[in-house]
């Protein structure tokens, strides 16, 4: 099936070359083909990940690119155009599936305490390759901000009866209308609601207002069991990343709502295992429940940050769970005693902690203390089993949140504290001039795609402008974390993931200082996530670092079908061999793309591909 979208793309590219063309592009092919021979050996390099210069003039026809008249030969030599098979798609039973999270097939496998909630990959049984399509009810989400507040119910798995049946709190966050879910952000996280619960905690620790948090050095805030996302939303607005972090979910999941509201969240959960963050990542974090691993929390805490525990269910209680709330904050006081947090405030429910700044501290505990880890950095935390000893005491990046920089730009010396990854100031602000241009290019290119070009959804009428809504954003090789930078700076209202692959240098230390959301993954693996939770997916370099690993590129490219949203973009920017063989991989995931020229001289290009909305 191809939409008018594509037929447009045949009127400006041009027909099939016809069969003439095969003498004419011998010569061209034979250097494509040797191109092609050493890609594996052409991935990139860590010491000049810097990418060149980008100029977009106009677009080419496809025809006249020597790769396109490989793939044309190809075609030709194996039978006369015969295209790669488009790959099925999957059954009703997998709408909603989330590849490594199978609590039945842990729990079968002999994992318990917990693990069996936890993620295990490795016991993924690898089924036929099918792409998920969306559920029958699914809508295009609503254009930012009102599909922060407003979603359609139909797109995440939650029913009637399963929100008539939710606490008291849910309900006063959420109306349920005849296809639609209604966030109402005053009304009701903590009693008064989100705005003045974020006030109270800015006046707990000190600050006249929650406006005041980045000066406090609290840039990054990881919020385990966030409910719908309410607080988040509301620190967003105050440009505080909020990330939300919760275990798999089959229904209702928090993760899911809030990335269908736009908000930053991933599926995690540190019962057994490290959470893909670094030592030492966040100024503070916040958590709704009791229970969590304090070890884990320490661990990703910046030195002098902030532990929130609030209880909002027990509010409505009045002072009979006071009593209640202080005898269950017994047992762990000696631990924050140990941990070097101190108890800064108490009001109500909520209690807050702030972990030293002075790193003497530990060696003035009492003898039998937890001990302090033996490592030398902060560590490539992919999964790892917890670890029972306080992370980061030796690290570079022991530097007290109230001494940070409040604004997103590092200077130069917080830039040098991550030179081990071998960052370079100067090559850390020619990637962000790098990718200032590259945005406005990037724009321009999808803008006449977006409000001019878009395909007709099956079953809808014309849709009026704007037709598409770009908010959860998926750097997949995010490098220093420039396009999240370039992006914030042209102030479009996105957010961005910043994704570090597991086998590449790990600078996710210098993404999370810099406050923005980030995570490191290997891509060999589905990423922890929902499916449909992402409006555009961006990978540089990414086919390039893979070649020489173990991933399937086909599995890749059929997990990116997975989280990205119908109607959804990716784009891809790669060597041309890398991106030829991404256009015959889009083409089996259904995707509708082009090749640009970057008209530079070299042999970089890009693909850019549409997710179709495909239903059956």
């Amino acid at each position: 099936m191809r939409s008018s979208w594509f037929n447009k793309l045949s009127m400006i590219f041009g027909p099939k070359p016809p069969p003439s063309w095969l003498i004419l592009s011998i010569i061209s092919v034979l250097a494509l083909i040797s191109l092609l021979s050493s890609l594996s050996s052409n991935a990139i390099d860590s010491k000049s990940r810097r990418p060149v210069s980008l100029i977009y003039t106009n677009y080419r026809r496809i025809k006249e690119q020597a790769a396109v008249d490989y793939l044309e030969l190809r075609s030709l030599s194996i039978g006369g155009g015969t295209r790669q098979k488009e790959l099925g798609l999957c059954g009703k039973e997998r709408e909603n599936f989330v590849p490594c999270h199978n609590v039945s097939a842990n729990s079968l496998a002999g994992l318990t305490l917990g693990e069996e909630f936890d993620r295990h990959c490795e016991l993924l049984m690898r089924a036929e390759r099918c792409l998920i399509r969306p559920p029958k009810e699914y809508k295009i989400p609503l254009r930012w901000p009102s599909g922060r507040d407003v979603i359609w119910s139909g797109n995440v798995k939650i029913t009637k009866d399963q929100f008539l049946s939710s606490g008291s709190m849910t309900k006063r966050l959420m109306l349920l209308e005849e296809n639609q879910i209604a966030f109402h952000s005053e009304d009701g996280l903590i009693f008064d609601g989100v705005k003045d619960y974020s006030r109270q905690l800015a006046e707990m620790i000190g600050l006249g207002s929650d406006t005041e948090f980045p000066q406090a050095g609290v840039r990054t805030i990881l919020d385990i069991n966030c409910g719908f996302g309410s607080f988040g939303a509301h620190l967003l607005s105050l440009r505080i990343m909020t990330v939300c972090i919760a275990a798999y979910e089959a229904t209702g999941s928090q993760v899911q709502l809030s990335l269908e509201r736009g908000l930053p969240a991933m599926i995690g959960n540190f019962i057994a295992r490290q959470l893909p963050y670094p030592s030492l990542s966040y100024g503070m974090v916040h958590c709704a429940q009791y229970g969590m691993f304090l070890l884990e929390v320490n661990r990703v805490l910046k030195p002098g940050g902030y532990f929130v525990l609030t209880s909002p269910t027990s509010r409505s209680q009045g002072s009979s769970s006071r009593g209640k709330m202080k005898t269950r904050t017994n047992p762990i006081e000696e631990l924050t005693q140990q941990l070097c947090w101190t108890l800064l405030a108490q009001q109500d429910e909520t209690f807050i902690w702030q972990k030293t700044a002075n790193v003497d501290c530990y060696a003035s505990r009492k003898q039998h203390a937890i001990q302090l880890c033996k490592e030398g950095d902060d560590g490539q935390s992919y999964y790892h089993p917890l670890v029972p000893c306080i992370s980061g005491t030796s690290s570079k990046r022991w530097i007290a949140i109230q001494n940070r920089s409040s604004g997103s730009e590092l200077s130069s010396d917080e830039i040098k504290v991550h030179g081990k990854y071998c960052v370079e100031p100067e090559e850390f602000y020619e990637d962000l001039q790098f990718w200032r241009s590259a945005v406005n290019n990037y724009w321009s290119l999808l803008t006449p795609l977006i409000f001019s070009d878009h395909p007709k959804r099956p079953g809808d009428e014309d849709p009026l402008p704007p037709f598409n809504m770009i908010r959860n954003v998926m750097d997949m090789n995010a490098n220093y974390g420039g396009l999240n930078a370039a992006l914030l700076e042209k102030k479009k209202s996105v957010w961005v993931m910043n994704v570090v692959p597991a086998r590449t240098f790990n600078v996710l230390p210098l993404i999370l200082d810099r406050g923005f959301a980030g995570a490191m993954h290997d891509w060999c693996e589905p990423f922890p996530t929902y499916p449909r939770t992402y409006d555009m997916l961006h990978a540089n370099g990414l086919l390039s670092l893979l070649t020489s690993e173990r991933c399937s590129m086909i599995d890749l490219f059929v997990e990116m079908d997975r989280i990205l949203r119908p109607e959804g973009w990716v784009i891809f920017s790669d060597k041309m061999g890398a991106i030829e063989m991404a256009r015959t991989l889009a083409a089996q995931v259904r995707w509708e793309a082009r090749v640009i020229d970057l008209q530079n001289g070299s042999d970089q290009r890009l693909l850019v591909c549409q997710k179709p909305f495909v239903k059956k």
